[in-house]
């Protein structure tokens, strides 16, 4: 009977893994190794480990002994592929207690690792239920039509294909919506103007490199803009150089299909104030943006949520009033410290942050609910996101699936922040980041968080 029992938990956890892994959920209830189960007669062909969350609830577990892991991460931080300035800092997530330190206070180029301050401060602002609204609104007259675009770069365009998470705002759907809109007051033919304006200032930032653009790290950051900016939904590059022309030309084609005659000169204009919407389409709630943004390390969803920050915060909308805009609520909830920006995404190469800083705003996520899709969204090391295909040498790969974290690379700048669970139950923060890196430091950065994770 016992035996039984443990063949059909072991099929279940398979089965159940296996959809994880193809489906791309949350792993955050993968569980650490704690006992095996009765070997039975014959050799199971794929042995099945269970175990303890990655990120414990309690958090009731005590600290690692401190001088045990000092010796550790210490040895680990004198790896030469580190280069000769690194930051390294864990925290205790419940208490904000220092468990280890190395240069806490320097100001590291963080690279991708400042999205999550970015979206700390998404959801700090703007609150995890909000959503980013792309709306057809009427002209000066009957058969003038205004697309005002809301900042969602999300939002998807003729071509994309249906079933990423989160669900995206669809502009097909505001096509269909705005003429039915249209031929109920018996208009069949329009002219289309599109309204960019609710973002202000340059569309790249201080510090970003020439080729991000054309190599398709980025879009050039407009308030309205389809698939994130690419010409082709499916391909990171090319980006197209004007995203709210180029969407406003695919909303025009969507029109026509839905039995609307466009004119044929498309041009911006801003929208009166006032003016009477006649189809709306929303965005995912932030708390799903803020997932996606950390779990794809997506720049063009990071420069748009510090944006709306700064709409909230009653900053211009551009990369100056975001970055204010970002510490302002990062001050509030008393993660400010420490922390000095240029853009949202990370790709400036004059952002700084501290060690201490990433630790600390962590620790504060770990412990508000309305900050928790910060730990949701992390990518799980071996398995999600940025960390899907690290953790693979043998000083780390027994901590796949026991690591959250984000990553960040930039030349010579390699960063690892996030959250782990330790073998006693107490759920703990860290930042290693180091921006003087000779060729690459990521094996180490994960030496580092597996040291962690299993002290």
């Amino acid at each position: 009977m016992t035996l039984t029992t443990l063949a059909v938990l072991q099929a279940v956890t398979i089965v159940t893994g296996a959809y994880a892994v193809t489906n791309d959920f949350s792993l955050g209830a993968l569980t650490r190794p704690e006992s095996q189960p009765t070997v039975p007669a014959e050799p199971s062909p794929v042995p099945v480990i269970t175990a303890g969350p990655v990120l414990a609830t309690g958090g009731n577990g005590p600290l690692p002994t401190k001088g045990t892991l000092t010796s550790q991460l210490t040895d680990a931080l004198g790896d030469e592929a580190l280069g000769g300035r690194v930051g390294a800092v864990v925290l205790d997530a419940a208490t904000g207690q220092q468990i280890f330190a190395a240069n806490p206070a320097t100001g590291i180029t963080p690279a991708s690792t400042t999205k999550v301050v970015t979206c700390v401060a998404a959801l700090a602002s703007l609150g995890p239920d909000a959503r980013l609204k792309t709306s057809v609104v009427q002209g000066a007259n009957r058969s003038s039509i205004i697309l005002v675009g809301g900042g969602d770069p999300t939002l998807a365009g003729p071509f994309a294909k249906a079933g990423a998470y989160p669900k995206q705002a669809s502009l097909a759907q505001l096509a269909s919506r705005t003429a039915a809109a249209l031929k109920s007051s018996g208009v069949t033919k329009v002219t289309l103007s599109y309204d960019a304006s609710l973002f202000t200032g340059p569309t790249s930032a201080p510090g970003w490199k020439s080729n991000y653009i054309p190599d398709g790290e980025v879009a050039p950051v407009h308030a309205l803009t389809i698939d994130v900016g690419r010409q082709h939904p499916s391909s990171r590059a090319p980006r197209v150089s004007n995203p709210s022309a180029f969407a406003a030309a695919a909303f025009a084609g969507l029109l026509d299909r839905y039995g609307i005659s466009v004119g044929k000169k498309v041009r911006p204009a801003r929208a009166p104030q006032g003016a009477a919407a006649l189809a709306t389409v929303e965005s995912a709630p932030v708390y799903a943006l803020v997932e996606r943004t950390l779990t794809m390390s997506d720049n063009d969803l990071a420069e748009a949520l510090a944006r709306h920050v700064a709409i909230k915060e009653g900053e211009p909308a551009s990369f100056e009033g975001a970055s204010r805009a970002m510490i302002a609520a990062l001050k509030r909830i008393g993660g400010a410290k420490g922390v000095m920006l240029s853009d949202a995404s990370g790709l400036s190469i004059r952002n700084r942050i501290s060690a201490d800083a990433m630790a600390r705003v962590l620790a504060i996520a770990s412990k508000d609910p309305a900050l928790r899709p910060i730990l949701s969204g992390m990518p799980i090391a071996g398995f999600t996101g940025t960390l899907g295909h690290r953790f693979t040498r043998d000083d780390s790969k027994g901590e796949v699936g026991l690591v959250r974290g984000k990553t960040g690379t930039l030349n010579h700048v390699n960063t690892l922040a996030g959250f782990a669970t330790t073998l006693e139950g107490r759920l703990v923060t860290f930042a290693f980041m180091a921006d003087k890196v000779p060729v690459n430091a990521e094996p180490v950065l994960d030496r580092l968080a597996a040291i962690v994770a299993r002290s």
